[in-house]
């Protein structure tokens, strides 16, 4: 068997395919559902960082330490074969977009953390000056300078997000990766799982060129 029938078998992709775009659909509902949570989640967890009371900062911190010090296959299994001991039994969908939503927002409670950090003092002693309550400070002026702060390492974020969906074959999701491993068994070949990896870097790595472009940009408007 030549290299090529070994690991570019057309014939084999042609088969595989259908099972592949089935996982293709799977991995972006999964990577949108785990961005979906994450990010509203990640941006509250970081304003109680910030302005809660000290027993919730506390608390925060505690929850972004310890979950971005978590590899995220360890959250997916803890959720998915640890909790049905204690009577808790969910479907490998839920499983996946709760493990993937919570450590998506410890590593966003930082992102906006820093970015709202980074709006200086005076943003907020101006608004005071002009009597605008606290909520309606950071709703209307640094939420939305802070925004274009984290767009970059937000994007960034989505792209792992969407990377770390190929976990999700180990409580049996049958998103790409799972799909590619299938196939590879059935058809004994690797050229669905080569196939996979293919599908990955091409809607990837516009994803990570575009992080790239959109550091350039923010890091120009800044320096003018």
């Amino acid at each position: 068997m030549t290299l090529l029938d070994t690991f570019f078998n057309l014939e084999v992709f042609g088969s595989a395919f259908p099972a592949l775009l089935r996982g293709v659909i799977n991995t972006f509902l999964l990577g949108f559902a785990g961005i979906g949570v994450g990010i509203p989640a990640g941006l509250l967890i970081g304003l109680f960082r910030l302005y809660g009371p000290k027993p919730v900062r506390y608390l925060a911190v505690f929850y972004i330490d310890i979950l971005r010090a978590t590899p995220m296959l360890v959250v997916l299994m803890i959720i998915y074969f640890a909790l049905p001991f204690v009577g808790i039994r969910l479907s490998s969908w839920t499983c996946a977009i709760m493990a993937f939503g919570i450590v998506m927002a410890a590593y966003m409670a930082e992102v906006f953390r820093s970015g709202i950090e980074g709006i200086g003092k005076g943003q907020f002693e101006a608004a005071a000056a002009l009597g605008l309550p606290f909520v309606v400070t950071l709703r209307k002026v640094i939420l939305p300078q802070a925004i274009r702060v984290v767009i970059p390492p937000t994007t960034n974020n989505c792209v792992s997000m969407f990377k770390d969906t190929s976990l999700a074959s180990t409580v049996a999701l049958a998103e790409l990766m799972k799909e590619g491993l299938d196939a590879q068994a059935l058809y004994a070949n690797p050229t669905p799982l080569l196939g996979a990896a293919l599908i990955y870097i091409a809607f990837l790595w516009p994803m990570v060129r575009l992080v790239g472009l959109l550091e350039r940009k923010f890091s120009k408007e800044r320096t003018r």
